[in-house]
Formats: structure tokens, sequence, C-alpha cells
């Protein structure tokens, strides 16, 4: 496809006008201000048109999706004890499937390329982002109850095998990694086990951190004072690339830790306010050198995976928390969505409008009223636009989702097999 006569983000996220970008097989073949010579197929008239890098959601639970205002207006142990676990407790691989299809959809429609996701019944989750052709983190989250091997535990098993079949697959859409849930679901041996695990195997490492006070002050007191960041240090599990979502109530040692061994922190803002959960510290991690990444969250703590808008609420609540209206930029904001989110899920070529890297593209809707007038396009890309003016998202040179048609996806049936395997759940409670 030749994207003609369109303005774009380039690779340094500056606004360029009147450009020409072609696209060949899965990667961006041409980026120049003259037509090319050679033949893309498919003309797109840029004419009102952004051209950008798609996003990348860098912490999410996409089978959630079938609890979406289910438990509201509740705080997060609350949450999960009373309403997500028992829930989730009913799960069938066939619910995981159609529920991780519909947040397929409704990532493509909102501009997403590519998940973090963590969960279970990872194969179902695979198979879905495979038929759709979009891109995924997928890892197993393992949660242990006592001392028990992990060797002796079908969790852990399901993660390792899940590692071995599914890495690597659609073309290397797919990405198998290992997870942890967070500090206090699980026990020390388990956390130590699993850290040597993932080194040895050499995969990449997903985990809920400091997500709250309480999680945070009640790691230090049965740790001995060690922080969750300070406590997986010690085991050895940071030795890998790590995504850590949340991490609102880390400290300046951890955040040293965190900068140190590469690790990249994945920021909900949306679900951190919804669950009064905290803000995360952008600020003072961006200054120490984290990757700082954004995340959605699952659909059940959010409500929706409208990623302008969680960009837009990553920049206010940083500035509301901070009273300081400088912090957070548009183009930090952009990042933290686009390449940081790429990075962490170890796909060095994506993320960034640059010739060679992988054509994972979206076109914005520039002519909508509410994007005029424009002083500064960042400015209105961050605080005007909106999820829906997205009007074309493309995966690996191949679209998916255009002008209001998600192209792999039967919406009418996955809706049918959401509210069906919904309901079915919600007759066992």
């Amino acid at each position: 496809m030749l994207f003609q006569d369109i303005t774009i983000l380039d690779e340094n996220l500056d606004v360029r006008e009147h450009m020409y970008v072609g696209t060949k097989a899965e990667r961006i073949a041409y980026i120049g201000t003259e037509m090319p010579e050679e033949d893309f197929g498919e003309i797109y008239p840029g004419d009102g048109r952004l051209l950008m890098s798609g996003f990348y959601n860098a912490h999410a639970h996409s089978p959630m999706a079938l609890m979406r205002g289910y438990g509201e207006n509740l705080a997060l142990q609350d949450w999960l004890n009373t309403r997500i676990f028992p829930f989730e407790d009913k799960l069938t691989g066939e619910a995981v499937y159609w529920g991780t299809m519909l947040c397929m959809a409704e990532s493509l429609r909102f501009g997403i390329v590519s998940s973090s996701d963590m969960y279970y019944f990872c194969g179902d989750m695979a198979r879905a982002v495979v038929e759709c052709g979009a891109k995924a983190n997928i890892s197993r989250s393992l949660v242990t109850f006592d001392d028990t091997d992990i060797w002796d535990l079908d969790r852990f098993l399901e993660a390792r095998d899940f590692l071995r079949d599914w890495n690597g697959a659609g073309g290397g859409r797919v990405v198998a990694e290992m997870s942890l849930h967070a500090e206090y679901t699980n026990q020390e041996k388990a956390a130590r086990q699993v850290a040597e695990f993932t080194r040895e195997s050499g995969a990449r490492m997903h985990v809920h951190i400091s997500e709250t006070k309480s999680e945070h002050e009640e790691c230090k007191a049965r740790r001995n004072g060690r922080t969750p960041i300070q406590f997986f240090d010690s085991l050895g599990l940071l030795d890998q690339p790590v995504t850590a979502a949340h991490c609102v109530w880390v400290d300046d040692e951890d955040i040293a830790i965190m900068a140190e061994k590469g690790v990249t922190v994945s920021s909900c803002p949306a679900s951190n306010m919804k669950l009064a959960s905290g803000v995360c510290n952008a600020p003072k991690l961006l200054a120490s050198g984290v990757n700082l990444a954004i995340g959605t969250d699952s659909v059940a703590s959010n409500n929706s995976l409208n990623f302008l808008e969680e960009l837009k609420l990553f920049a206010l609540v940083q500035k509301v928390h901070h009273q300081d209206p400088t912090v957070i930029t548009p183009k930090q904001a952009l990042y933290a969505g686009t390449r940081a989110g790429a990075l962490t899920q170890g796909r060095e070529d994506c993320g960034l409008l640059r010739q060679g890297f992988r054509a994972d593209l979206i076109v914005l809707d520039i002519a909508q009223p509410h994007m005029h007038p424009v002083h500064n396009l960042l400015n209105n890309v961050i605080y005007s636009a909106d999820g829906r003016d997205v009007v074309l998202t493309m995966v690996d040179g191949k679209v998916l989702y255009r002008g209001g048609d998600l192209l792999t996806i039967d919406m009418e049936k996955t809706v049918a097999e959401v509210e069906r395997a919904t309901q079915n759940i919600l007759r066992q409670l």
C-alpha cells in the first residue's frame, strides 16, 4: 500500500506533511517527500489523515472482557475476592477464546496493534490472536498458595508448555512469556524457581508490582523490609527483561533497581484511578531512565481499550498529581504508547514509523471539527483526538480494520458467543 501525500509522525514523533509512505509485505519500504517510482499497490489518499505507529498496550488481561462492568465501585482486594475470582473460577477455554477475540476487535478498532497479555488458557488466547492477525505477548499468570514445587503444579506446566508450543506463532506475532501474578499471590520458593526457569529459558517476565499501598507495605512486613521490587531482585527475577505493571507505590531504591536492571514500567492510569490505587510517578521514572510504557489493564477495571483516551489520562493525571502542568509532554505520552511498549515486548523493529521497520501503522482522521484549529498537531492528538478517530489499523503490512469494518473478525458471531459464555458463567454463580 502507498499512503499518498499524507501527514505523518516520523520516527522522532515530529510532524511532517505531504509525505509518501510505502509498505511491502510486512515492512515499511519507503518514506519520502516524492511519489516513488516503485509500485506499492493500492494508493491510500492522505488528505485529512495522519499516519503514525500503532499503539502497544503494555499490560492487559483480554479474556476479562467477559467481566466488563461486572465489579464496580470496589477497592482492589474486594473487587478481586468478591467479584473477579469467583467469576474466573468458572471460565473455560472457549470462553477465554471469545473474550480474547472481542478484545482484539476492540484493540484493532482503537489502533492497538499488540498487547502484553497475562492470564490463563493461554493457548486459546493465542489462537484468537493468530486468527485475527493481531500481535500479543502472552503469559500464563502463576499463583502459588503453599511451598509445593512448581514442577508439581499444573498451572506452571501449562506455562512451560505454552512457552514451548506457542512462542513465535503467527510468524512471530505471538511472543510467549513467563509471569508471576504478584508478590502477594506467590510463595518465595515458587518465585525463586520461576526466576530460575525464566533465566534458563531466556523468556521475558510479566508481573504486577506495587499496585496498591497495602500490597507494598504488607510485602515489606513479610519480607524483612523489602519491597516487591527488592524482594524479586533478591531472587533474580529481574535478571531477564521484565514488564512491571502499575508500580504506583515504588520508592527511590526501587526505581534505581529498575533503571539498573532495564525493567519497563507499564503505567495503567485509568485502572489505577478507578480502583483508587494511586498514581504512578512517571516524571521520576523518566528522569531515572526507566522505560515507561502504557497499559489499559483489563476492561473489567478500565472499562475500555480506547488507547488515545488512556494517553490523555496518563498526561492529565500526572499534571494534577504533581501540581505541575509542565510534566509529561505530548511527545513523551506518544512515545510511551508506541515505542516504549514495543521495546518491552521485545519487538525491536516495531513502534516507530521508520523505513525497514514492521508496518504496524494506524491512520487518524484529523479533518474532524475537534481536531481544528491546528496550533500543534501533537497537542491535538493527545488532548483532542479520540480512539474513534482511528480509521485504519495495519499489522505487519496487513489492513485489519478500515473505516468501521473489522476485516478478520466476525463481530456478530463474536458478540453472540461472548454474551452466551458470560450468561453461562453467571448461571453457575
